[in-house]
């Protein structure tokens, strides 16, 4: 039973529900983190003992026996500090967001690669006034090669070639953007921790 101070109202402790809803919290973590390649799992802050439960977790794959091992876990888990499981979900956080970008600036080069093939030197123009340091000719050159490889129905290099280009492009512009972000988030940290 919980109890209550007579003097206050206040509970001794958590309610049940508050509880099971804590560790439904703990147990949906441990399946994200089981689901997780283990070179994304390396770069989480997750304690030794904890990651030995979770490669072992990935191994089963019987129904009821990965829903037991998946249960271990999570008691495991919510053996560990709050501060621990805390740290965990930041770091799978800021995994998907840097994710996100990766696949936004993925679609972003298709669809440049696309308009380029598409529109010619109307959307190569375009690129030019974006990018000032690109390769005029080698991109034309791409272009053209590339429409020739698909009218005769030849391997895509050209068209995995203008890809290449224009992430070598686009990437460092992408993350600057990115450090730029982050900067910015460490300045507002650093006058809060001035005043």
């Amino acid at each position: 039973m919980r109890g209550r101070d007579e003097e206050t109202g206040e509970f001794f402790s958590e309610s049940r529900s508050q509880n099971r809803r804590e560790a439904l919290e703990v147990l949906a973590l441990g399946e994200k983190l089981v689901e997780l390649t283990a070179a994304q799992l390396a770069r989480l802050p997750i304690p030794e003992d904890l990651l030995e439960h979770i490669e072992y977790s990935k191994r089963i794959t019987a129904h009821g026996a990965r829903k037991r091992q998946l249960a271990f876990l999570a008691k495991q888990m919510r053996r560990e500090d709050d501060a621990v499981l805390e740290a965990i979900r930041d770091a799978l956080e800021a995994n998907s967001e840097t994710s996100k970008r990766a696949v936004a600036l993925m679609h972003r080069i298709e669809h440049v690669r696309e308009r380029l093939l598409a529109e010619g030197d109307a959307a190569l123009a375009e690129l030019l006034d974006e990018y000032p340091q690109a390769d005029r000719q080698q991109l034309r050159t791409l272009v053209r090669n590339a429409l020739a490889e698909k009218a005769k129905n030849k391997p895509p290099r050209a068209f995995r070639e203008i890809y290449q280009v224009l992430r070598e492009l686009m990437l460092p512009a992408q993350a600057a953007v990115g450090l730029d972000d982050e900067d910015a988030g460490h300045d507002v940290d650093d006058e809060a921790d001035e005043s």
